[in-house]
């Protein structure tokens, strides 16, 4: 058995622990920015295919008290790295330190980076490493003086799904598109609106939930590389994610006032394979109407970061507000901001409140209707 950790946005670990726990790994611990789990080699597969609201899929090799730099070198040392790298394996060390008396970051790099060298030179033979191979990153963390060591298998972000080459102004990412979509409720039987549609993250990440196809087919991944994973793996994991899609007719709608972020908007959804499930419109918000009985409103209106962006967004919320008051009260909507005072400018507080993270703009998610 191995130790996976998947670190995520600040809010969304519930999520992820329960996306882990719906492919069956097993011992899923959720802790703050992340959730660790227990399983089989070929999970590192099926985890990357799957996952929607995790960061990224680290391979745990090493846990173990680091409050001094011997403990720090001789923990990363203890670790059977010949297992693992090739002789020609290029191998960068990125990580953090939190709480911990190890708070100097590039220190801790080096020492990690000189036990491995220590170890891998006992094993090859070698006094210098050319590292012109495969990439197999590093990662560590330090956390109340306990050291965390991993090789990350995703390599770019698993918000990066391959189907969005360009966006807008202040992009949303798509995992915490794909949180906000899940924690709507939405399955795809209702309606589902984003009426500020922008690049159509949210829309695209409905369809994909709706139609329960798998993010992470449609890119590649750093593990897929390493000689110590089976290629198998991911094949099989890939197989088993589109034996798993649903093939129906859904009403997943998307809109925005500028041509521009509908046009792209629209291109995402060719690339991410949805353009048949999405309808993209040019539209105005304070047109907005639905009279359907149930469904969901899911939306990231502009935050307005600048003063006169605040007075323009503020406008835009009492606006939003109005409209909303048309829709019928059992529609459920979720709208996400950082301004402080959204619920006043829209003029209803919401029934529920979340804290998320928009990478590094701490927002809030106001949770209307049958929340």
């Amino acid at each position: 058995m191995h130790t996976f950790m998947v670190p995520c946005l600040l809010g969304l670990e519930k999520l992820v622990g329960d996306e882990i726990r719906r492919l069956g790994l097993k011992d899923v611990q959720v802790e703050n920015g992340r959730v660790l789990c227990r399983g089989e080699l070929s999970d590192l597969a099926r985890l990357n295919i799957n996952l929607r609201c995790g960061a990224r899929v680290l391979l745990v090799l090493g846990r173990f008290p680091a409050r001094s730099f011997e403990e720090l070198f001789q923990g990363t040392r203890a670790i059977p790295w010949e297992e693992y790298l090739p002789r020609d394996a290029a191998f960068p060390v990125k990580g953090y330190s939190i709480s911990s008396q190890l708070h100097a970051v590039p220190a801790c790099q080096s020492i990690i980076k000189k036990a491995m060298v220590e170890r891998m030179k006992a094993h090859y033979g070698l006094e210098q490493f050319p590292e012109d191979g495969v990439k197999y990153q590093v990662r560590f963390s330090l956390f109340k003086d306990e050291a965390m060591i991993c090789l990350d298998s995703s390599g770019e972000g698993l918000y990066k799904r391959g189907y969005r080459a360009v966006g807008v102004e202040a992009p949303l990412r798509e995992t915490l598109a794909a949180a906000m979509v899940t924690l709507s409720r939405f399955r795809g039987r209702d309606p589902f609106c984003d009426p500020f549609c922008g690049s159509g993250t949210i829309c695209i990440e409905a369809a994909l939930i709706a139609m329960n196809r798998a993010p992470g087919l449609d890119r590649s991944f750093d593990a897929q590389r390493w000689g110590f994973v089976p290629s198998g793996d991911w094949l099989t994991a890939a197989g088993e994610a589109m034996d798993k899609e649903f093939h129906g007719r859904y009403d997943i709608w998307g809109g925005d006032v500028d041509p521009r972020a509908v046009a792209i908007a629209r291109d995402n959804a060719r690339k991410a394979g949805v353009e048949d499930v999405v309808r993209f419109e040019v539209a105005d918000m304070r047109n907005f109407r639905r009279d359907d009985t149930y469904g969901q409103l899911v939306t990231n209106p502009p935050y307005g970061e600048r003063l006169l962006e605040r007075q323009e967004a503020e406008a835009l919320y009492r606006d939003f507000g109005k409209m909303w008051e048309r829709l019928p009260d059992t529609w459920r909507t979720l709208v996400l901001s950082s301004h402080t005072e959204f619920e006043r400018t829209f003029g209803h507080q919401a029934k529920k409140k979340r804290k998320l993270y928009n990478g590094m703009i701490k927002c809030d998610l106001f949770m209307y209707g049958n929340v």
